[in-house]
């Protein structure tokens, strides 16, 4: 009678760091487990609707106070065009090509949480020190969500100029962003978007050169808060 030998497979050590792959110790049920996370989710959650009362007001508040008008060289380089369409449809795009990846990645979606918010913070205080007149070329920006979250279809913002808040959030979501070629599609669209809000004269260049610093403090920051991802 023939005896059959099992043989132990080795475990493959390929599997357990497969690209894209999320540690055990990473994931949602871990991460809800531990009370500081939960707090820190908590209370960046709370922030940010704390902001939606505030924010509509504060923005009609820039938009009617006047400010200066600067020279632009270099803005004045580019053509001036309606290019909201393609605008749109770059950081949308962006936004939920991000939010598919940091979703399943607890402590990834706190620090863009937490980076989101001081972001805001930051451009509402540059935007408070920094009254301007935009660009006499400028052409209305026709965002879909802004416009029907803020009503601002009868009198648009347009004095919400430093620094870019489209670049901002562009450059925000690049750091954020794991693997290769999402960070190369994103650094692509970011120097697209800055470029576009140029062309449609919404912003001066000031404006967008200025805002990858903003948004890498609000990333460092969002960092020490939420940990490691």
């Amino acid at each position: 009678m023939s005896s059959f030998k099992t043989r132990a497979v080795p475990p493959n050590p390929s599997r357990a760091s497969l690209p894209g792959s999320i540690p055990a110790a990473s994931r949602w049920p871990a991460q809800w487990a531990l009370p500081h996370f939960r707090w820190r989710l908590g209370l960046v959650l709370l922030l940010l609707v704390g902001l939606l009362p505030i924010i509509p007001d504060f923005y009609h508040y820039i938009q009617a106070r006047p400010g200066r008008l600067l020279p632009d060289p270099l803005a004045s380089l580019l053509p001036v065009r309606d290019v909201s369409a393609p605008t749109f449809t770059l950081i949308y795009g962006s936004i939920v090509a991000t939010l598919w990846q940091v979703l399943p990645r607890p402590l990834q979606l706190l620090r863009a949480l937490w980076g989101y918010y001081f972001l805001q913070l930051f451009r509402m205080l540059t935007l408070w020190l920094l009254p301007l007149d935009p660009p006499r070329e400028l052409v209305n920006l026709h965002d879909p969500v802004v416009d029907y979250l803020f009503q601002v279809a009868e009198q648009p913002i347009v004095r919400d100029l430093f620094f870019s808040g489209h670049t901002a959030t562009m450059v925000l979501l690049l750091l954020l962003a794991r693997g290769p070629r999402l960070r190369l599609a994103m650094l692509l669209a970011s120097i697209a978007v800055g470029t576009l809000v140029l062309v449609q004269r919404v912003h001066y260049s000031y404006d967008v050169l200025a805002a990858p610093l903003f948004a890498w403090l609000a990333y460092r920051l969002a960092d020490k808060v939420a940990g490691k991802a």
